[in-house]
């Protein structure tokens, strides 16, 4: 049974993977939709590290195409799944009686905490990019926007596909 499910999260750690190869640094950081939807997936497939579990194999893979930025890489993947898992755990997300709001609402601040701390690090702290406030803004708003986005669908998709495929396995 848990080999099921951990098997399932994996793969979700692989499609973000793959939802990043196209995209530049910082542009992945605004893009986070498909992150968004799949690290609840795995708090709510896994359990209280599933999030965490699917953003270290996101990260790990991800590390591997950008090496020069891999410390921040998996830092950031791994402080985003503690977010989210964190978050679920705090609003008290529950699988059998999924409230959609408290999900939405954990993907947003999870993102937009992830958002602005990556952001941070990497302009101001580290300066490996250079200040734009433009792209700053775009960051910060498409980003928490793509995080309510992103819990919302995945409170859709757990209710009307997963939750009934997860409790067979």
């Amino acid at each position: 049974m848990k080999g099921k499910r951990l098997a399932l999260a994996t793969l979700f750690g692989v499609l973000i993977f793959v939802s990043k190869i196209p995209l530049v640094t910082p542009l992945d950081k605004a893009a986070v939709i498909v992150q968004a939807l799949l690290l609840p997936l795995g708090y709510l497939v896994m359990g209280k590290l599933g999030a965490t579990y699917v953003a270290v194999v996101g990260g790990l893979l991800s590390a591997v195409i950008r090496p020069a930025l891999s410390p921040f890489t998996l830092l950031f993947a791994l402080l985003y799944g503690l977010f989210t898992d964190g978050f679920c755990t705090l609003f008290k997300v529950r699988v059998f009686q999924l409230n959609t709001l408290r999900l939405t609402l954990c993907m947003g601040i999870s993102t937009a905490l992830i958002g602005l701390l990556s952001y941070y690090t990497t302009v101001y702290a580290f300066t490996l990019l250079p200040r734009n406030p433009m792209v700053e803004v775009v960051i910060l708003v498409s980003g928490t926007a793509s995080g309510l986005v992103g819990g919302y669908i995945a409170a859709t998709v757990w209710r009307k596909y997963l939750s009934k495929v997860v409790t067979k396995i």
